[in-house]
């Protein structure tokens, strides 16, 4: 067996390859908590306007997380060529590469923008909203939908970054960004002197704003001399068709996937809702308070991607394998971490949310579950980010397809409702999924045919 392999099942990591990981991932993990930050002051200001305010808003965030799923295919192809050709040493490469993506996000933002801009009241009508909640909706759906070119280009942008190694740079625009969607929410939805504010539609304008100031940080700095992937924003720009193509074909399972998680999510939710009031009310609680042990998840995540496409691309296989399963292991000690938490402070934590003794009873119960399987969670965020930095974006697809809908989905009913577990049944079905999901990610992984997959952008494959 590899000797550096082997380290990893020993368990003897070198210090300085910690620090690498480590380097990537806590910027990124600071950037997924200031975007969580940013969530929850957004519904307090949101709160204040009324009922409608928070359905308009969420309805809003269902939509656009299906528009995420198709940038999120640019940006995955993003973060695989440009962390390959970093690898290399070929910068000129990366930074063409991050070019056409930027085209491509334009591309693809417009497009959702335009769909928006035509079908936006049936759109909200789909989601079987009020009328009256559709007319007050519609302004902010608009102004943050239309203008989706700039989510686009942000997350684009910010793969590209992470794929040359630099998780800094977008936590840096991240908090900037922040402060400012805070300092805009506020004056615009509630007004400041002779100001009146606009209410939700000022909510809207303030995301938008927030947005297109990220976008022009980001590429400003990209245009400098001292910036690695140094981008030209000088006009008129060629598209490479070759490139575009091995992006998209690299990216689109991520979308797919993304998309088959979204809409199982909301099945097995409507199945919940069908349990009873307090069985949703407590499967509600328990996944914000659960979304904590994904922070330092992400973090690693984001570090296993970069990690293994620079390897890769440095023709460095085994060390690939290695820093994959390195942060995997780096991330598992902060979930584990986390689930500990969640075990032993479970009541407390569910005490934040509510003060109803049966909602309560279930959260614990759900947050014990939940503390159980964090090791396993850790390899699906892990393993599923460090197999797409290599370009296997197929598998992590098929298993979360065979997860949600072959476990999640009927493992919902069958425990849920035939079996008459309720809510516990539920998280049982949510645990298993996890598990089974965990063990085939990790197998593919060990195997090793991603690291013969070739994403080389002048190839013709």
């Amino acid at each position: 067996m590899d000797p550096i392999i082997l380290a990893v099942i020993k368990k003897k990591f070198k210090f300085k390859d910690i620090k690498e990981v480590l380097q990537l991932a806590f910027p990124a993990m600071i950037e997924n908590i200031l975007q969580v930050l940013l969530g929850i002051v957004d519904t307090f200001f949101i709160s204040k306007l009324g009922t409608e305010a928070i359905v308009g808003v969420g309805a809003t965030n269902i939509l656009m997380n299906l528009y995420i799923a198709f940038f999120t295919a640019v940006g995955v192809g993003t973060t695989a060529v440009v962390a390959r050709n970093i690898g290399t040493k070929n910068i000129k490469k990366a930074s063409h590469a991050t070019q056409q993506s930027i085209l491509m996000a334009v591309g693809i933002g417009f497009l959702t923008g335009f769909i928006t801009l035509v079908f936006a009241r049936q759109i909200l009508e789909i989601l079987g909203l009020e009328e009256r909640v559709i007319e007050y909706t519609l302004p902010y759906f608009l102004v943050v939908a239309v203008p989706s070119a700039f989510l686009a280009l942000m997350l684009v942008l910010s793969s590209a970054l992470r794929g040359a190694g630099d998780t800094r740079t977008p936590m840096k625009v991240t908090l900037i960004v922040n402060v400012i969607n805070v300092i805009l929410d506020y004056v615009l939805i509630f007004g400041i002197v002779d100001f009146e504010g606009l209410g939700i539609l000022g909510a809207g304008i303030a995301t938008t704003a927030s947005r297109l100031i990220g976008v022009l940080l980001i590429l400003i700095f990209l245009n400098r001399k001292s910036s690695l992937l140094n981008i030209s924003i000088k006009f008129p720009w060629t598209f490479d068709k070759i490139l575009i193509k091995k992006i998209s074909l690299i990216g689109y399972p991520a979308a797919l996937e993304r998309l088959v998680m979204r809409v199982g999510q909301l099945v097995y939710s409507a199945m919940i809702i069908k349990i009873g009031t307090d069985a949703y009310a407590a499967h509600n609680i328990a996944g914000s308070i659960e979304s904590l042990s994904y922070m330092p998840g992400y973090g690693f995540a984001i570090a296993a991607s970069t990690l293994v496409g620079q390897n890769l691309g440095a023709k460095r296989p085994d060390r690939s394998e290695y820093l994959g399963l390195l942060s995997n292991w780096l991330g598992t000690i902060f979930m584990v971490c986390v689930g500990i938490i969640f075990f032993i402070f479970a009541r407390p934590l569910g005490l934040l949310f509510t003060r109803d003794e049966v909602v309560l009873k279930q959260v614990i119960l759900v947050l014990r579950i939940i503390a159980l399987v964090q090791p396993f969670l850790c390899i699906t965020l892990v393993i599923t980010a460090a197999l797409q930095g290599a370009g296997d974006t197929r598998f992590p697809m098929y298993s979360t397809f065979i997860g949600i809908w072959g476990i999640r989905v009927i493992g919902v009913y069958i425990l849920g409702f035939v079996f008459n577990m309720g809510l516990v049944g539920v998280w049982i079905a949510v645990a298993s999924d996890l598990i089974l999901r965990g063990v085939f990610l990790m197998f593919r992984y060990k195997r090793g045919k991603w690291k013969e997959i070739d994403i080389d952008i002048n190839a013709k494959n």
